[in-house]
């Protein structure tokens, strides 16, 4: 009875020290201390669930970093380097974060994982919402790397740049353009547009017009034309070069050469090596290449007066 009674008297001590004094500042250093007391006592029970929290997520970290190497070893092996880097960080920080949740709970006791959760779930909505460019081309990243609709070496053209990929990460693809600048396209970009994929077959086709005069001979100018582009070694002889007659212009008659050529030899130099094989070809065979004819016609519209008709009202007046 004698201790309830020493309780009641010292609940009613301690509610009279906490009871705060309207416009003065009140100087408790014993509250204080004792508030400081509780926290270490705090501390103190809750160091045994820290100790087994820190060594928790030092485990969960070892394990996230070896299934991540796992997962890259594993796309490496299939060619798939970069869709193993993007998916192997995923999991990792997905293994993180999970324990995390597993952490928090053990620290606090009180905090359900269901809790955690939902508001987990309820933060992510607001995070997708700030940072909507990010998501959306780490997913388009994500979708490019697993359908593949171009690879690491194609040449590509998109949105009206043009070159090499060299690499595809999360947030973008970056190529190299032909004269050696580096261009980063976002993935949602390129994922959302029509790509030119230039290689991505073994084969490619180059085409060129050229011009003979109107009194030359049609059949003579495409055979020259033919035998000189089959001695370039670069050209492909399946399929054949193609060499017809195609417009009738102002100055010439048009004709059309086509050939095919290896997707990873340069373009550039063989189209120099046909231009020149058919200037060769037809300076040899002796057929022109006439320069853009053109007839101006000079009309002076002004007339002297004593060649104008006379009208009827002069006529009249004389």
């Amino acid at each position: 009875m004698s201790e309830k009674s020493d309780q009641e008297t010292n609940t009613a001590k301690d509610n009279a020290a906490i009871e705060d004094t309207p416009q003065q500042i009140d100087l408790d250093l014993g509250m204080a201390l004792e508030r400081i007391d509780s926290w270490v006592d705090s501390g103190v029970r809750m160091l045994p669930n820290l100790v087994l929290a820190i060594i928790l997520l030092i485990l969960i970290y070892i394990v996230s970093l070896t299934v991540a190497q796992f997962v890259r070893n594993q796309f490496t092996e299939r060619g798939r380097d970069n869709l193993g880097q993007m998916l192997g960080s995923f999991v990792k920080w997905s293994i993180l974060l999970i324990g995390f949740l597993f952490a928090a709970t053990i620290v606090i006791p009180s905090l359900s994982p269901g809790d955690l959760i939902a508001g987990l779930g309820v933060s992510s909505v607001a995070i997708g919402f700030a940072f909507k460019d990010i998501l959306q081309n780490w997913l388009a990243g994500l979708l490019i790397l697993i359908r593949q609709p171009f690879e690491i070496g194609d040449q590509i053209e998109v949105e009206g740049h043009e070159g090499t990929v060299k690499h595809i990460e999360t947030r973008a693809t970056i190529i190299k353009t032909y004269d050696g600048q580096k261009i980063v396209i976002p993935n949602s970009t390129i994922y959302t547009n029509a790509v030119v994929v230039r290689s991505a077959y073994e084969t490619r086709r180059g085409q060129y017009d050229v011009g003979i005069g109107y009194d030359d001979d049609i059949d003579k100018a495409c055979e020259a034309i033919r035998e000189a582009i089959e001695r370039i070694p670069e050209i492909e002889t399946d399929p054949e070069p193609v060499i017809i007659p195609w417009d009738l212009a102002a100055s010439a008659v048009t004709i059309r050469v086509q050939w095919w050529r290896k997707t990873e030899q340069n373009g550039v130099l063989i189209h120099s090596f046909v231009v020149k094989a058919i200037k060769q070809a037809l300076d040899n065979a002796q057929i022109d290449i006439p320069y853009t004819t053109q007839v101006q016609l000079l009309h002076d519209q002004t007339e002297s007066a004593e060649d104008k008709p006379e009208s009827p009202d002069n006529k009249s007046a004389g």
